[in-house]
C-alpha cells in the first residue's frame, strides 16, 4: 500500500517538475517500489541499508548522466534526488513506525496529529485568523497555527487516554503532549514546504487524483514531513 502511494506521489512530483527539468522517473518509481520489501529485510541490516540508500541512488543517477552522454543533466538528477528524499525518504518511516513494538497503536498518533493540526488550523483560521503567518501560504494565520497545535494536543491526549485504558498501555501524558506540540509544528512546516514547492513550479495542486482536493501529495505532505520525527520520538516511548 505504501509503495503504491509512493509511486503515485513520485509521478505527481515528476509531472509538476517537468517544466523545470526531466526527472529520472524510473529510479524514482523503483525506489518507491522498494518500500514494499522493507519487512523482508532482517532488522539488524535495515538501518545500514537505509543509510546507504542515498549514496547508492546518487551513484546510479550519475551513471545515468554518463550513459546518456549528458542528455540527463545535473539539474535532472538533483531534482530526482530531491523528490526521492522528500517523498520516499520520509514515507518509508511510516511502515517502519507501524512495524515497531506496539506500532499498530503508535501509527495513529501520526495521523491524529497531522489531521488535528490541519483541521483546527483551517476552521479557527477562517473564523478568527487576522495575522498572516507567512507569504508562502497567504491564507494561513498565526491564530490558525496556534489552534492547530492545540487541536493536535487535544486529539493526542484523548487517544492516549483511550489506549492507556483499553489497551493496557502506560504512556505518560505530559510526554506525549510535548511530542504532539513538536510534531504539530513540524506538520505545519511540512505543509509550508509543499506550498513552497508548488509556488516554485507555479501550480495550484500536485495533481487531480482527488477532485477538489488536488493530488496525493497535497493530502499527505504534512504526514510525510513528520514521519521520521514521529518514528524517533514515539518509538522511544516503548
Amino acid at each position: 500500500m505504501f509503495s503504491i502511494v509512493a509511486i503515485i506521489a513520485m509521478k505527481e512530483f515528476c509531472d509538476v517538475f517537468s517544466k523545470k527539468a526531466n526527472p529520472v522517473r524510473w529510479i524514482g518509481y523503483l525506489t518507491a517500489l522498494s518500500i514494499a520489501f522493507l519487512h523482508m529485510m532482517p532488522r539488524e541490516y535495515l538501518y545500514q541499508t537505509v543509510m546507504l540508500a542515498i549514496p547508492t541512488i546518487l551513484a546510479i543517477l550519475y551513471i545515468q548522466v554518463v550513459v546518456t552522454k549528458g542528455r540527463t543533466t545535473i539539474n535532472d538528477i538533483m531534482i530526482t534526488l530531491f523528490g526521492i528524499c522528500y517523498l520516499i525518504g520520509f514515507m518509508l518511516y511510516v511502515p517502519l513506525l507501524y512495524g515497531a513494538q506496539n506500532g499498530h497503536f503508535l501509527i495513529w498518533y501520526l495521523f491524529f496529529i497531522a489531521w488535528g493540526t490541519d483541521t483546527f488550523a483551517y476552521f479557527i483560521g477562517i473564523k478568527f485568523g487576522k495575522h498572516k503567518l507567512t507569504e508562502i501560504s497567504p491564507k494561513k494565520s498565526i491564530e490558525g497555527s496556534i489552534a492547530g497545535i492545540i487541536g493536535a494536543v487535544i486529539l493526542t491526549l484523548t487517544y492516549t487516554v483511550a489506549i492507556n485504558h483499553f489497551a493496557d498501555m502506560n504512556i505518560e501524558y505530559w510526554y506525549i503532549g510535548l511530542i504532539a506540540v513538536v510534531l504539530s509544528v513540524l506538520s505545519q512546516l511540512g505543509d509550508l514546504a509543499g506550498s513552497s514547492v508548488k509556488r516554485y513550479v507555479k501550480t495550484k495542486d500536485f495533481g487531480e487524483l482527488l477532485p477538489g482536493h488536488g493530488g496525493i501529495i497535497d493530502r499527505i505532505d504534512s504526514i510525510l514531513f513528520i514521519a521520521p520525527f514521529a518514528y524517533l520520538l514515539l518509538v522511544s516511548l516503548m
